[in-house]
């Protein structure tokens, strides 16, 4: 017993210490005319000794200290409160112990400073995916706004200014968890060491071990920090030149999108599908939903080309097909880009194809929707009514000028337009080879593997992650 007393008052004298250094930003100011009888009933430290998961909770309340009969009101902001960086009861922090260059060694080790080590590096990488010092800046100047009092007469920009703001936040927050976490952690091993407690310990550098294996997949949520990275997404299919065979290739690529979405547990329907005279597509819309399903998908934008040989050449004979992707993302509710107003809007109405059913071939209740400003179309025949199929039309055509308009500000419209019209040599993303040898190669990163067949059966996340990886490192080299 007196053992477990013995921890747990070093381990509160090492949380308190930790936030000694900043319960001065909690004092109120001094007042010369002040008197001996006036007290500060809740203090900051106090506060803090109470909320022992660190500085970030408090970025956003309001401290009331009562100074006799006056009421200040002191507000902390996050920016300063984020400066303060987490450190162990001997000052041990983040950056000082990838300073310190401890090898890493294989998880099987239980070697706490090789765990300590990969976490920190880990955190480093998630702080320099998220460019964090410009993460900060914009998280102030986002609080300085949502501290305006009119900032709610535009309900839109507020709402849109309250949404970037919290998420920025929680991003904010989970990193500072990750710090805290680890150094928790680092506190109860040398806690351990100290009291010659071997289970409490082996317990910690477990709990190193299982952090270690999770914040691997935190890397990985920070490659997704785009705007839209979160939202669900269309992936638009269009067979290139070369007639059933590309047409074949273009509905593989089809189903290996269906069989990846599947694979993440994402909702997928098609909205539109064009089928080939033969086989295949001519050209298909699938609406996947699930959170990031955009934010992955944007990697697989452009041509995409496939070498084998053909089942429809009697001579046997190797072909060249390619098949263009596109990605656009599908915005919530009053984040759209792009207005659209009716008397722009073209609506055909025409007879549903395809294998047929009840109603299928029968009434017109497939609808082509044209903005004329911009020629874009939309189209939708699979719904069972025409009053569906042109909802989802318009929800396709939305998305698809909300990606232009975006692509437009951006200074990259080329990027989007090019995806599904420069559908031949030279402009491919990533090859399919399936004679004379077997090979997929995406070209922009030169990620391979040998085994075809796994890929386009959707197992994709290797040249997704590649990709993203390799446009980070990019945009924070530049």
């Amino acid at each position: 017993m007196s053992s477990m007393l013995g921890r747990a008052y070093r381990r509160s004298c090492s949380v308190l210490s930790r936030y000694q250094s900043i319960s001065t930003l909690f004092q109120p100011p001094s007042d010369p005319q002040s008197t001996d009888k006036q007290q500060v009933h809740v203090s900051g430290f106090q506060f803090l000794s109470k909320n022992a998961h660190g500085f970030s909770s408090v970025s956003n309340k309001r401290l009331n200290f009562s100074c006799g009969s006056s009421l200040i009101n002191t507000r902390v902001s996050f920016s300063t409160l984020a400066a303060v960086e987490p450190s162990t009861s001997d000052g041990l922090t983040v950056d000082a112990i990838v300073a310190k260059q401890w090898a890493i060694l294989d998880e099987s080790e239980g070697d706490w400073k090789s765990h300590a080590s990969a976490i920190a590096q880990s955190i480093r990488l998630i702080k320099k995916r998220l460019q964090w010092e410009k993460l900060k800046v914009r998280l102030e100047m986002l609080s300085i706004q949502m501290e305006k009092p009119d900032l709610w007469d535009d309900p839109v920009l507020a709402g849109k200014i309250s949404r970037e703001h919290g998420s920025l936040m929680g991003k904010m927050k989970q990193v500072n968890g990750l710090e805290q976490e680890l150094i928790d952690h680092i506190d109860m091993i040398k806690l351990a060491h100290e009291e010659d407690d071997p289970d409490l310990e082996s317990e910690s550098v477990k709990a190193l071990l299982r952090m270690r294996q999770s914040v691997k997949e935190k890397e990985l949520e920070a490659l997704l920090a785009g705007e839209h990275d979160s939202c669900s997404c269309y992936i638009e299919v269009q067979a290139g030149a070369g007639g059933t065979e590309s047409m074949d290739w273009a509905g593989m690529v089809m189903q290996m999108y269906k069989m990846w979405a599947q694979r993440h547990g994402y909702g997928v329907t098609i909205v539109d599908e064009m089928c080939g005279e033969i086989a295949g597509i001519k050209r298909a819309t699938l609406r996947v939903d699930g959170e990031y399903a955009y934010g992955y998908a944007k990697a697989e934008v452009g041509a995409h080309r496939l070498v084998r040989i053909s089942p429809f050449d009697s001579a046997k004979r190797r072909h060249t097909s390619f098949a263009a992707v596109a990605v656009t993302p599908i915005l919530g509710d009053g984040s759209h880009h792009v207005q659209i107003n009716e008397s722009d809007l073209r609506i055909e109405r025409y007879r549903s194809g395809g294998a047929g059913g009840q109603h299928a071939n029968v009434t017109d209740s497939a609808v082509r929707i044209t903005h004329i400003p911009t020629g874009i179309t939309a189209a939708c025949q699979n719904e069972r009514s025409q009053h569906q199929n042109k909802a989802s039309a318009m929800a396709v055509l939305q998305s698809r000028l909300d990606q232009r308009e975006m692509a437009r500000q951006a200074q990259i419209n080329a990027h989007y337009t090019q995806s599904l019209t420069d559908n031949s040599w030279g402009n491919q993303i990533r090859s399919y080879v399936l004679h004379p040898y077997r090979m997929v190669k995406d070209l922009r990163t030169n990620f391979e593997v040998s085994d075809p067949d796994s890929v386009l059966e959707g197992e994709i996340d290797d040249f997704i992650l590649s990709f993203l990886t390799n446009s980070m490192d990019k945009e924070n080299e530049a």
